[in-house]
């Protein structure tokens, strides 16, 4: 079955950090592009970050852009983020997503909302003191 698992999220205050791994099942994500969204209760899913699947070309939202990074790990087929300096806002199901880089990666990310092959069942984050 191919899918994709996410996991890594949790309580944690504001200030701390985390790491969420996004795993591929039954098939290799080394020429996907992966992409992080997230959705808190009523509002819209939002596009958090992209990394390359042929290149190293990473994409960030102007919210996280320097405190969260994406990176990926062929070796072990997952790609993460990396969280750092959470805020409250950040509280969210934190889901990944993927396609095939057929096109730039800056284009995949942009449409991967419409486009994903593959979505992961999400995995909750909740920053609270």
């Amino acid at each position: 079955q191919l899918q994709l698992v996410e996991s890594g999220g949790g309580l944690v205050q504001p200030g701390g950090s985390l790491r969420l791994s996004c795993a591929g099942s039954g098939f290799t994500l080394d020429t996907y592009v992966i992409g992080w969204f997230r959705q808190a209760p009523g509002k819209e899913r939002e596009r958090v970050s992209c990394i390359g699947g042929t290149d190293s070309t990473t994409i960030y939202a102007d919210s996280v852009k320097g405190r969260f990074t994406i990176s990926r790990d062929n070796a072990k087929n997952t790609v993460y983020l990396q969280m750092n300096s959470l805020k409250p806002e950040d509280t969210a199901l934190y889901s990944c997503a993927t396609a095939p880089s057929y096109y730039s990666t800056a284009f995949v990310c942009a449409t991967l909302l419409r486009r994903a092959h593959y979505w992961g069942q999400g995995t909750q984050v909740t920053v609270s003191s």
